[in-house]
């Protein structure tokens, strides 16, 4: 399958997926607002992603993925199958030990986590209780990523992309029907992440034995794979441990700020993850078992190509959000998210902090088309240590930032070090031999510019216009919001195709994954 393909298949689930997940938001931000309780609901929500992202969708599809790929490659299904399932089976023993250490330690955690409420014995006690019932959603949705690789490895995309899904409407049911069933809607959103992991779990674990894999529970053993896969990993993880440690910092710090702040950040990062996990997720993650192919197949050419076509794509989206997000952000956030419990002021303070988050945008998209150029040859150090200086340089600008800009400054700090990330990963690449931009990549780049400056000054300029729009009811407030994106959208395309930045025949050679 094509790169434009893949991706395509792979986005439009996502979006989806995504769009859900605003619904779920809308309707978080109502009912929960930005008080206490939606803190505490969202630290309980971090501290499972984040082993989530440390060890299932970062360092164990990081060092899965090649060497599943390589196996099938090399050694054909019956090999490959083996392999998955003694990975599997030991997953589910390490998993189970870390969800029962996690469950007992819950109170010492959160306090490390978010220090700052410990003052309040109502929060921390709410916090430690909701994490206790949000933690076994870890140990379905690692299985899951295991599972997610499989199916991606053979080119079948669709079914680990529709995934998320599953979990947004379980979200939703939840605030529908079940918020005022519990001592708190905090409570049944909790519940409701672990029943949807559950569910995720099954849904894939069928999808692999459509496709003639059966993944059975069979005796942990240190087989020669495994053991590769296990040093593929330490340096993933610790890589992967990096980011995350970083995003917790940022909630250590957001926790001392006043109220609202941890909030006011996660609606932010809400909205400037769309376009993230649209495009930048669904490059990385077609990008990884392709390029792992193409290196398996001594087609080197092809990886590079790759790689810059995945830039273009990725770009193109990702550049003109950036500027909308920037540009107007307040009426985006306004719009989807002010409320019920969500006032005025909060959307002020979360369209502070998503023009942060948004200057960085590209830069998260860049380092998920970069990534796997290092994981595809089994490389997971490299990255470790431009992690290590990125976060370095977070924490230092977080410490002098905050103290001038509150939770913007978090937001800043964030995007700055993106981009110093993206930068590294490029350049170590540029260096080894491993990837050259070619000449039609950096026309287009300056091509996506130029049209997004001019969107940007098409959207400012309509936003004057229409302001009024904004203090009516919704349905005129949506209006409004529409005519931005139209506005937005058709100057963008028409600067674009009359800059001959996008070519029909170009984007159907694409979608080929022909070399032109």
């Amino acid at each position: 399958m094509s790169l434009g393909k893949a991706v395509a298949i792979f986005s439009s689930f996502t979006f989806i997926s995504r769009i859900l997940g605003f619904v779920r938001d809308i309707l978080s931000a109502s009912i929960l607002g930005a008080g206490f309780v939606a803190d505490c609901f969202f630290v309980a929500l971090k501290l499972p992603n984040f082993f989530r992202r440390l060890f299932a969708e970062g360092a164990f599809s990081a060092s899965f993925v090649p060497v599943f790929t390589a196996t099938l490659t090399e050694g054909g299904r019956e090999e490959a199958l083996s392999f998955a399932e003694t990975a599997f089976s030991s997953l589910i023993v390490v998993l189970l030990i870390l969800v029962a250490v996690m469950e007992i330690f819950a109170p010492g955690v959160i306090y490390i986590l978010a220090a700052g409420f410990s003052d309040d014995e109502v929060k921390f006690q709410l916090a430690v209780l909701l994490t206790r019932i949000t933690f076994p959603f870890l140990l379905f949705i690692s299985l899951v990523s295991l599972l997610g690789g499989i199916l991606n490895s053979l080119g079948k995309f669709s079914e680990t992309a529709a995934t998320p899904i599953i979990l947004n409407l379980s979200m939703i049911t939840a605030l529908i029907f079940f918020s005022d069933q519990f001592e708190t809607p905090a409570h049944a959103l909790a519940l409701a992440v672990s029943i949807a992991g559950f569910i995720q779990l099954i849904w894939l674990y069928m999808a692999c034995r459509r496709v003639g894999y059966r993944i059975r529970i069979v005796m942990p053993r240190l087989t020669p794979k495994v053991k590769e896969m296990l040093i593929i990993m330490m340096p993933a993880a610790l890589g992967a441990g990096v980011i995350q440690i970083n995003l917790m910092l940022d909630m250590i710090i957001a926790s001392h700020l006043p109220d609202g702040s941890i909030s006011f950040l996660f609606y932010a990062d809400r909205l400037n993850q769309l376009p993230i996990g649209v495009i930048g997720v669904a490059l990385g993650t077609v990008l990884l078992p392709m390029l792992a192919r193409n290196i398996a197949e001594g087609d080197n050419a092809q990886v590079s190509y790759n790689q810059n076509r995945a830039i273009e794509l990725g770009l193109f989206l990702t550049i003109p959000a950036a500027v909308a997000f920037m540009v107007v952000p307040f009426q985006l956030i306004h719009v989807l998210f002010e409320r019920g419990a969500f006032t005025q002021a909060d959307s002020w303070q979360t369209a502070y902090a998503l023009m942060a988050y948004a200057a960085g945008l590209p830069a998260y998209v860049l380092a998920k088309i970069f990534s796997p150029g290092y994981f595809a040859r089994k490389d997971t150090r490299t990255p470790v240590k431009f992690a290590m200086v990125a976060l370095v340089v977070n924490m230092t600008l977080n410490l002098i930032l905050m103290q001038y800009f509150a939770h913007v400054g978090l937001a800043m700090a964030t995007a700055i070090s993106a981009w110093l990330n993206a930068a590294m990963l490029a350049g170590g690449l540029v260096r080894r031999g491993h990837f050259s931009f070619d000449g039609q990549t950096v026309v287009r780049l300056a091509k996506y510019l130029l049209a997004s400056v001019v969107m940007g000054v098409v959207v400012w300029g309509l936003s004057g216009q229409i302001a009024d729009m904004f203090t009516g009811h919704l349905g005129t407030k949506t209006l409004g919001l529409v005519i931005l994106v139209v506005g937005g959208v058709g100057s963008y395309l028409a600067v674009t195709f009359l800059s001959g930045a996008v070519k029909p025949q170009e984007l159907k050679a694409m979608f080929k994954g022909k070399r032109s």
